[in-house]
């Protein structure tokens, strides 16, 4: 199985979560600004909500995906106020043609002083076990 691990971060928060996913995957999280040019399984893509939708870079990021070199794409990230952006990303996704995988992974993230101190070592574990059932 081939994996890459792309985020978008505002906070720092994100990168984060990215690094313990890829860790466990064995591979570099790398920011959406680094293009996917190898063919992937799975796609583990970090984003948040900012201004209630997912940011305008991660929509472009998802656009210039090549539905011949990634799979599908794994959702995963943090939010202060908000739930998932799954629909949000699934929206971009499905204009393209590449699949959405129904799992995803999301926690509470710090932003001005809400959820201090989130994501935590906890929340890190726990992505890092989401990770691990795609081994």
């Amino acid at each position: 199985m081939r994996f890459a691990v792309r985020y978008y971060t505002k906070t720092g928060n994100t990168k984060r979560l990215a690094e313990a996913v890829a860790k466990e995957l064995g591979v570099e999280a790398k920011p959406i600004s680094d293009p996917i040019n190898e063919p992937v399984d799975i796609l583990f893509l970090g984003n948040s909500y900012y201004a209630f939708s997912i940011d305008p870079e991660v929509r472009s990021f998802v656009a210039s995906l090549d539905k011949n070199k990634v799979g599908k794409i794994v959702n995963f990230g943090s939010a202060a106020m908000l739930k998932s952006t799954y629909k949000k990303v699934k929206a971009e996704a499905d204009k393209i043609g590449i699949p959405m995988d129904n799992r995803e992974f999301h926690c509470k993230g710090e932003f001005k002083g809400i959820h201090k101190g989130k994501p935590d070592a906890e929340d890190l574990k726990a992505a890092s076990e989401f990770a691990k059932q795609f081994k």
